[in-house]
């Protein structure tokens, strides 16, 4: 006699045998060998140029920072303003195309200086005004009226004025020239002040208030 399996002993049946081969399966895997990684690392950083490497870059003309002179700012189209530039400072000053420097010291021009003004193309304009303290102040009301004569010309221009800090005789330069403007008298002052700052001269601030325009202003046309 011929005994029939009912479907569902059948079907458990199979159930049975699937989970007989997914244990064998499992059993085989953690004996396999897994394969071998393989990580990715980013690349390492460039190294750091030392000072002496730059130093020696931008000797080769290799592009390097462009420094600027102690308290530079720019005073209006082509016309700039700063304490006495360093042989760091060239590169910048280059970026300027300068055709001329109006220099308020009467000491000689460094011979460094001098080279590169001779390789660059660049005039010196100078008008040497002693860098004297109060109370024995002399500012040459003539110095300063020639100086803007130079500045205010502007075959002279793009230009630089510098002392030696910026402050004091480059201040009075800048004030008068800013009374030209037509500027009042409260932000003439300002402006000196926020670069002479602690080292402001009352005298200083006394002459450009006193200073005459009236034989400048045919020439201020480019600037008012």
């Amino acid at each position: 006699m011929k005994l029939e399996v009912m479907p569902k002993q059948r079907a458990m049946e199979a159930e049975q045998r699937e989970e007989a081969m997914e244990m064998s399966g499992l059993e085989l895997w953690k004996h396999e060998k897994p394969a071998s990684m393989v990580v990715f690392l980013p690349p390492p950083p460039p190294p750091l140029v030392p000072a002496a490497a730059a130093a020696a870059a931008a000797a080769c003309g290799e592009e390097a920072t462009l420094v600027p002179p102690l308290n530079f700012a720019m005073v209006d189209d082509g016309i700039f303003r700063s304490g006495f530039p360093a042989a760091a400072n060239f590169r910048f000053l280059k970026s300027l195309n300068l055709r001329s420097i109006v220099y308020l010291c009467p000491e000689p021009y460094p011979e460094t200086n001098a080279e590169f003004l001779a390789k660059n193309g660049i005039k010196l304009h100078q008008f040497g005004i002693e860098g004297r303290k109060e109370p024995f102040v002399n500012i040459p009301d003539d110095k300063i009226r020639e100086a803007l004569k130079v500045v205010l010309d502007v075959r002279n221009q793009p230009l630089l004025i510098h002392c030696k800090r910026g402050k004091h005789r480059t201040g009075c330069v800048v004030g008068c020239l800013r009374k030209l403007q037509k500027w009042c008298l409260s932000s003439v002052f300002d402006e000196y002040q926020r670069f002479a700052a602690a080292k402001a001269r009352s005298t200083d601030q006394r002459f450009m208030e006193l200073f005459d325009i009236s034989s400048l202003k045919h020439l201020t046309a480019s600037h008012c």
